[in-house]
């Protein structure tokens, strides 16, 4: 069955970094665009990068532009999400998904699979 496992998070101190890593299996991921959504207690789940299928396109979130960066790895079936410039507000947990196509897209109902989230938790 298709499975994607998250790992990489953990408690940061602000302005510290963290690396996400998303390991899928049971599906073609190559020919798929991966995102990353966060969720904070009590608030909606939102868009926080995507990346099309072969890692040239790519799209933020406003909140993350310019602080993370979304890349592939499609000989290890991995996506990966580099965080730097840690914020407290990026404190949540941080899923990352699949599409059943090859673009990168920003909303949650345009992924067919997603993983069981990593937690982020940085303090002040």
């Amino acid at each position: 069955q298709v499975q994607l496992v998250e790992s990489g998070g953990g408690l940061v101190q602000a302005g510290g970094s963290l690396r996400l890593s998303c390991a899928a299996s049971g599906l073609t991921f190559s020919n798929r665009g991966m995102g990353w959504f966060r969720q904070a207690p009590g608030k909606e789940r939102e868009f926080v990068a995507t990346v099309n299928w072969n890692g040239i396109s790519t799209a933020y979130a406003d909140t993350v532009k310019g602080r993370f960066t979304v890349s592939r790895d499609n000989a290890k079936n991995t996506a990966y999400l580099q965080m730097n410039s840690l914020k407290p507000e990026d404190t949540a947990v941080y899923y990352c998904a699949a599409r059943g196509a090859a673009g990168s897209r920003s909303r949650p109902d345009q992924y067919d699979y997603w993983g069981q989230g990593t937690q982020v938790t940085v303090s002040s």
